[in-house]
């Protein structure tokens, strides 16, 4: 699920590219996207943003009605928690393994980014029919596989135009991301929780797949062009060559990776937590598919809130003043969900929980970013996210052990631990001042 977080982050990027453009293209470029741009109307920064987060928007209404139906898919195939933490696990790694190249081909293919983004697209409804068709587990894995590479591509010509943004406010535009994402994320569950009284699981999923295909073909069409543009050319003038120092320069850096290890502690324990709760509702709690499905959507649509929120706090007052103490806090709820599973207190755990659980990759991303500057940020955040996902992956098989072996409290405290774990990592680290202050003061 850290590639659901991941999806986030670079979908704040994503997006922001786009906004930026759409506040400042209008005086810095504006002839040369209409020259680059025949097209007319796909050329203006509203229709991309527009574009790119509804696109978004699919993504995670899969991602995350998947994640609602995981306790019929342990149903359907008779699965052991391990055997569900190894959807998650298979879905991080190959989000990982992805992410190393995926920053260096974007580069070079960039004028093929509208073909890129529509094979993903294409191949994620593709991957979606598998798994709702498969007939074994291992099957079902390959075609998680797929879409998984599809939705980690897909943010990959996000990663590539991140280089020259917003130095000022990273964090809130990191955090400001896609609305599109969004509403996918707190829709869907319901959605699917209300379908799953009429369907079983792998109809719904063959029906949701029929979309992207589709879709596949309007995404070619608006976004033919969408690499072309003058607006990303700023990076051609550097050479791989001095890429790669800068690159090497960088990863020497330890406090980037001091940062890269609480970010993947912290996605150790986003996924294990969100692999596992829908089967704590469905199988501990006894809820009902459509009230699984409303609890989830109100943990994102609280996040939806909270999350930019938390990303301008971030600038104005300092990365970690946010971070330590927001996930001391996101570790005594997950404490607190252990004793207080049921009925209004979930519901209060849940909103509480929202408030924090998707706001602090964003940040991480931001403070890693605020050292890096933007010169070579594609290399640089593929090889972070990459170490991210690396350690995030193996935590849904431990989770699945821990709950498989004990029971659901002990995934609770396993999460909280690797929680507080990382609010120590930080506390002890002296991040680097975000830009803002400085340019504020001009």
């Amino acid at each position: 699920m850290a590639d659901h977080q991941h999806e986030h982050n670079d979908h704040h990027d994503h997006h922001d590219h786009h906004d930026h453009h759409d506040h400042h293209d209008h005086h810095d470029h504006h002839d040369d996207t209409h020259s680059d741009h025949p097209a007319g109307v796909r050329g203006k920064g509203n229709f991309i943003i527009a574009g790119l987060t509804s696109g978004h928007g699919v993504f995670h209404w899969f991602l995350q009605s998947f994640i609602v139906l995981l306790p019929e898919v342990e149903s359907t195939f008779n699965l052991s928690k391990v055997g569900v933490g190894s959807i998650s696990t298979t879905r991080e790694m190959v989000s990982g393994l992805i992410t190393l190249p995926g920053g260096i081909i974007a580069d070079a293919l960039r004028k093929y980014w509208g073909l890129i983004l529509a094979l993903c697209m294409g191949g994620f409804g593709i991957g979606w029919l598998i798994v709702g068709q498969a007939p074994v587990f291992p099957l079902l894995l390959f075609g998680v596989a797929i879409v998984a590479a599809a939705a980690s591509l897909w943010h990959l010509p996000a990663m590539a135009s991140l280089s020259h943004h917003y130095s000022h406010r990273r964090g809130t535009a990191l955090s400001f991301h896609g609305i599109g994402g969004n509403i996918g994320d707190a829709i869907s569950p319901v959605a699917t929780g209300f379908l799953l009284a009429y369907l079983a699981w792998q109809d719904i999923l063959s029906i949701y797949a029929v979309v992207p295909l589709f879709i596949a073909f309007l995404v070619y069409w608006a976004f033919k062009n969408i690499g072309r543009s003058s607006s990303v050319d700023g990076e051609e003038s550097e050479s791989g060559q001095n890429r790669m120092g800068q690159t090497r320069e960088i990863l020497r850096n330890p406090l980037v990776w001091v940062i890269t290890f609480a970010g993947g502690i912290r996605g150790m324990a986003f996924v294990a937590l969100i692999t596992f709760l829908p089967s704590y509702f469905s199988n501990d709690l006894g809820l009902t598919d459509l009230r699984r499905g409303i609890y989830f959507g109100l943990l994102v649509a609280v996040g939806i809130v909270f999350t930019p929120m938390m990303g301008y706090l971030s600038d104005r007052f300092g990365r970690k003043i946010i971070l330590v103490p927001g996930m001391i806090f996101l570790a005594v709820i997950v404490l607190l969900m252990a004793s207080f599973g049921e009925g209004i207190p979930l519901v209060i755990l849940l909103i509480l929980l929202g408030t924090f659980f998707y706001s602090d990759q964003p940040i991480l991303t931001a403070s890693a970013l605020d050292i890096v500057g933007s010169g070579v940020a594609t290399t640089t955040l593929g090889a972070l996210s990459f170490a991210r996902f690396a350690l995030s992956a193996t935590s849904p098989i431990i989770a699945g052990y821990l709950y498989d072996t004990y029971s659901m409290n002990s995934v609770f405290y396993y999460v909280a631990g690797l929680m507080i774990l990382a609010a120590i990592v930080l506390a002890f680290t002296k991040l680097k001042a975000p830009e803002r202050t400085a340019e504020h003061t001009h």
